[in-house]
This record gives C-alpha cells, structure tokens and sequence, in this order.
C-alpha cells in the first residue's frame, strides 16, 4: 500500500438477515463472530474502521445506526469517514473469510489511478438474460466476473457517487453512472458471502485452511498501516 493514503473502511452490517433467518453478522465462526473477524481484518488493512448496524444493534456494538437500504447504510458509515481520509473501503461484514491481502490488491488499485477497484472471480455457470420466463441472451462467460468486498474507491469519488442519493448492490455502481474508472483485481474463492445457513457451515470449514484463521482480534492495532 503507498504510505502517503489515509485508509479508511466501512464495514457494512446493517442487513436484517431476513435470507439467512437470523442476524447473520452476529452468528460465531469458529470463536469469533461474523462481524467481529471482518472488522478485525479490516483493521489491519486500514487506519481506521467505522462498523455500521441495525438501530437496535448500534449502542450495545459502538456503531453507526444503518438505513432501509445497503447504500443508505454506507452513506450513514461516509458521514462518519474523517474528511482527510483519500482511499475508503467498504466491505461487507457477511464476508469474514477476506485477507488482508484483497484489501491491499484493491487499495494498490486505486493509489494507482483507479477511481474504485473491486475484486472478481470468474463465473463458472452458463448465464441467461430472463424477462417473463423467456431467455432473452446468454452472455460470453468470459466477459463476466463475479463480484466481491471489499470494494476501494477514491474518497472524493465514493462521496460524489453517494450525493445523489442513489441505490445500488454495490457501490461500484454509483461509481459506473458517474462515468468513473472501475477496474477488477482478482478477488478471493474463499471469499464467499455469508448468505444462506450453508454458507456459514462452509465458512467454518475453510476456516482451519486459511492464514486468516489465525487472526488475532483481541489484539486488533498490532499491523495498522
């Protein structure tokens, strides 16, 4: 990482868990919580972490209360970002099995000339464009990624996307429509997003195989940048 940038992340948790049937953040991966391991390894990618939750969460977890809506939470966890900060992430805290090193693949990207980096990995699967149960195309497979966090961005860039007070999956897109350079780094298979109650059960079974498992989040400053 060049020196000279203030990193910073936002580690986004503020979903209901409405798809996994619980608060998934909350749930334990190996003694750790889904969200405590990533805002752990965000830690020591950045110099600082602002942690977004529900409202009913934000007291008991030291948080920022989130909105309705992914982006109205990243805008809730932006207003909390220092204004001296150059380069901000933003990670989603159902994806604990993130390394340091995708953080560092994302931000290199962006102290280059990028104006937002994300990590990909190929797709696999046949994709079908549908409308009304029809196929309407099917993509080249090889023109497609699958998209990961966290996602870097110049922090100007990020706050001018979010002006508008848009809506979008990822914050890369915000980026897209104001005409910004989006490029991909190779993302992370273990990176896979919490979403199902498999995904946990898989998650903890990665976990004795990744240097990540290692992470020491009693002792969260030691590798700040």
């Amino acid at each position: 990482m060049v020196g000279a940038e203030q990193i910073w992340t936002i580690v986004v948790g503020g979903g209901s868990g409405r798809r996994f049937g619980a608060t998934k953040q909350y749930e334990l991966i190996g003694d750790v919580r889904v969200i405590d391991r990533s805002v752990a390894v965000a830690r020591q990618a950045s110099h600082g972490v602002v942690v977004v939750v529900p409202a009913e969460d934000a007291d008991r977890e030291g948080a920022i209360v989130g909105g309705a809506t992914r982006s109205e939470s990243v805008r809730a966890g932006l207003a909390a970002v220092p204004p001296d900060a150059t380069v901000i992430c933003v990670h989603d805290a159902a994806r604990p099995l993130a390394s340091v090193e995708l953080y560092r693949r994302v931000i290199d990207a962006v102290s280059n000339g990028a104006d937002a980096a994300i990590p990909g990995v190929a797709v696999s699967d046949t994709i079908k464009v549908v409308a009304d149960a029809v196929v309407v195309s099917t993509p080249d497979r090889a023109s497609l990624v699958a998209v990961q966090t966290p996602q870097a961005f110049r922090a100007a860039v990020l706050r001018e996307a979010h002006e508008t007070g848009g809506d979008a999956t990822d914050d890369a897109a915000l980026v897209e429509e104001l005409g910004g350079m989006v490029v991909v780094v190779d993302g992370e298979i273990a990176n896979r997003k919490i979403t199902v109650p498999d995904d946990l059960v898989w998650a903890r079974r990665q976990l004795a195989d990744l240097d990540v498992a290692d992470l020491d989040v009693a002792d969260l400053d030691k590798e700040q940048p």
